[in-house]
């Protein structure tokens, strides 16, 4: 049976339905796990942007708008990046063993996983708007909106990944560290999320062109600009679907071979 015969199978829907249940209960029944995971964004929103309007000289609200839609890509970046050690904590207790011989599509337990991670990401991100509203951030709805859905689609083949690199390193949650970190802050760093890359060294502005977080950071400022039109819209949407599909064909193999 092939990939696409399993992903169609009627019962993948119900399945991925009851994991992704499964997987939002604990967030419902402990929210404070969700304004703790806020305190990173925060801390850079509160300590970094005074910085950067210093810095540039321009109006608070206009620096706001080029920073707050790198924060919300930075909270995709690291709550969706380290989700995979709640999976090695699953196998390390036995839990995952014990859903794999459940009667479910083994391709629902990534998806579910993955899809549980729009949750937070569209609470969270919510939630650094409103902050940064008083403060002269300008809110465009429609860029809002489809703002919120290029991170929760960004946010799916992240989490996938991490999925993904737990399932690789298990019993070995120093490597899943190791690998997540080394990865992390250079993806952070050659996005332009924190600091432009415009006067940054050749090397470093072709890298960045490369770089699916880059695009995907570009892509939210036009969008909470209202350059709903702006090429780089295009752009990032085309690699946060490509991350979005390599992270769930990479997930599901794993998945399935996981034992």
């Amino acid at each position: 049976m092939t990939a696409i015969d399993t992903l169609v199978r009627p019962s993948l829907a119900r399945d991925t339905r009851n994991v992704l249940t499964r997987e939002l209960k604990p967030v419902l029944r402990d929210p404070f796990t969700l304004i703790f995971s806020l305190l990173q964004p925060l801390v850079f929103l509160g300590l970094f942007a005074p910085l950067l309007v210093g810095g540039s000289g321009q109006p608070v609200g206009e620096t706001l708008a080029w920073f707050v839609p790198g924060v919300l890509v930075m909270i995709v970046l690291f709550g969706t990046g380290a989700t995979g050690s709640n999976l090695q904590y699953e196998m390390m207790t036995g839990s995952h063993e014990r859903t794999l011989v459940a009667p479910l599509a083994r391709s629902s337990l990534l998806v579910g996983r993955a899809l549980k991670e729009i949750a937070p990401i569209v609470v969270q991100a919510l939630v650094i708007v409103l902050i940064a509203w008083p403060f002269g951030f300008q809110i465009n709805v429609p860029g809002l909106l489809i703002g919120l859905a290029l991170l929760a689609v960004f946010g799916v083949g992240l989490g996938s990944l991490s999925y993904s690199l737990a399932l690789a390193t298990k019993d070995r949650e120093w490597l899943f560290w190791g690998v997540q970190q080394s990865l992390i802050f250079p993806l952070l760093i050659l996005s332009g999320m924190l600091l432009p890359l415009d006067d940054g060294p050749a090397w470093m502005r072709a890298v960045a062109s490369v770089n699916p977080v880059n695009w995907v950071v570009q892509a939210e400022r036009a969008l909470f600009a209202g350059d709903l039109g702006d090429v780089t819209v295009l752009w990032g949407w085309v690699s946060a679907l490509a991350v979005a599909i390599v992270g769930l064909v990479v997930g599901v193999r794993a998945i399935r071979r996981s034992s």
